[in-house]
């Protein structure tokens, strides 16, 4: 189906969609989160032939839609509820809410399940129509979300499918929508900023990271090694939250680059229908040429490989050893440029005054993480980085009941939470006389 098309059918669509009641609405939503469950080990086994995650790590994606699900439909009715913020007797003021319109949402390929209900839900839970464009990595996972939503009662015309590549995208964003939520890298979001300058329609990119951790003189090194390594690899490091860059207080350094490069020779790279596996092939087979000369220039610049730092050419597919390079410092590639992939560096810092500047220093602001015992030094060094997510003792980690939002390259708005409901809906101004 074209764009015009798509849109055309969902914007005759949206007025009767908004005039449902909330009740019907939020019912088919629940049937939906009822269907994803049903079908959880099906839809993992799409997700893992779509784009090599590993089937464990598939399934699990899948059982985080059930509590985004929860979430919504308990916390959208909330939300909509008129708020009156002054009354009288005569006068009475009240804030109410009404959906965008039709709303686009350009989706990613590396949790498609996640990115994409993290728009899909709070939408058409408010009313909005949704023209769904999903990644053309990931084209099955995509079809199989439109038919549960249509099974579980949403028509066809309020959620339109809109299937292709980037010409598909740019398609869309030429429609009149009444907002543009896109997940994927700076670059693209960029483009899209510049595409919809001027038409005054809601925005709302999540773009990439290069999210830094910085570890403490007084952790315990096997928790901390492990966390972080799970951290920066798993589903291959492609992921916007992944941790990119690992700061290690000077009087630990070594022993946690021990505890961790152990980790991570730990972990198996095959087969990734196989229960075993933690590393598939990356999605990308582009992205291996950027691993490549992340790792080159870092080496020329004085860094040591420890684990990793190649390709796996014994197999078919686009496979990168798990790497670990440490020595680095933040003149580096692999500490500037988001790598996406199963790369990771980690540097040395004599305080904790150091570790902020590092962190700091970069075009984007996701995530940040401080491994400490001691909370309140956590919290003062946190305060202190300019991120829209703070971790103490964790990290890569996203909860349906917080913001998700990013500074600078890494995007404007906010996704989850009740932030995330705002987002698809747009204010009214109440002013009742008795």
């Amino acid at each position: 189906m074209s764009a015009e098309g798509a849109f055309a059918r969902a914007a005759a669509a949206a007025p009767g969609w908004a005039a449902r009641p909330l009740e019907e609405r939020v019912a088919i939503i629940r049937r939906f989160g009822d269907l994803v469950a049903r079908d959880r080990d099906r839809l993992a086994e799409i997700l893992t032939d779509d784009m090599g995650k590993p089937i464990t790590q598939s399934r699990n994606e899948l059982a985080g839609v059930g509590p985004r699900v929860d979430y919504f439909v308990d916390e959208v009715p909330r939300v909509l509820q008129p708020t009156t913020v002054y009354d009288d007797g005569e006068l009475v003021e009240q804030i109410g809410c009404e959906p965008l319109g039709v709303v686009a949402n350009i989706s990613a390929w590396n949790y498609p399940w996640f990115v994409g209900m993290n728009v899909q839900l709070p939408a058409l839970l408010t009313g909005n129509a949704v023209l769904y464009k999903p990644s053309e990595l990931v084209p099955r996972t995509g079809e199989a979300i439109t038919e549960l939503l249509y099974a579980a009662g949403v028509p066809e015309d309020v959620f339109v499918l809109v299937s292709g590549g980037p010409a598909a995208g740019a398609a869309l964003l030429e429609q009149p929508v009444d907002g543009v939520f896109f997940t994927g890298s700076y670059a693209t979001g960029r483009r899209i900023a510049e595409a919809v300058a001027g038409r005054m329609i809601r925005l709302q990119l999540e773009l990439g990271g290069k999210d830094p951790v910085y570890v403490t003189d007084d952790v315990d090194l096997g928790s901390a090694a492990a966390s972080l390594a799970d951290g920066a690899f798993y589903n291959n490091g492609q992921s916007c939250c992944s941790v990119e860059r690992i700061y290690v207080h000077e009087a630990v350094y070594e022993a946690f680059v021990e505890a961790f490069v152990a980790v991570v020779e730990g972990f198996v790279v095959g087969d990734p229908h196989d229960e075993r596996t933690y590393l598939g092939p990356l999605a990308r087979p582009e992205q291996l040429e950027v691993l490549e000369a992340q790792v080159a220039d870092a080496v020329a610049k004085g860094a040591v490989v420890r684990t990793g730092g190649h390709r796996l050419s014994d197999r078919p597919g686009a496979w990168f050893a798990p790497t670990v390079i440490t020595d680095v410092t933040n003149d580096m590639d692999v500490m500037r440029v988001e790598s996406f992939g199963p790369i990771i560096g980690i540097g040395v810092v004599a305080s904790d005054d150091e570790a902020v500047a590092l962190m700091n220093d970069t075009d984007y602001g996701l995530t940040a993480a401080v491994y400490t015992r001691d909370e309140q030094r956590a919290r003062r060094l946190l305060a202190r980085l300019d991120v829209g997510s703070a971790y103490w003792n964790c990290c890569d980690r996203v909860s349906p009941r917080l913001p998700w939002s990013g500074r600078h390259h890494s995007g404007i708005g906010a996704t989850l939470g009740t932030a995330g409901i705002l987002a698809c809906v747009q204010p009214k101004a109440w002013h009742l006389r008795r």
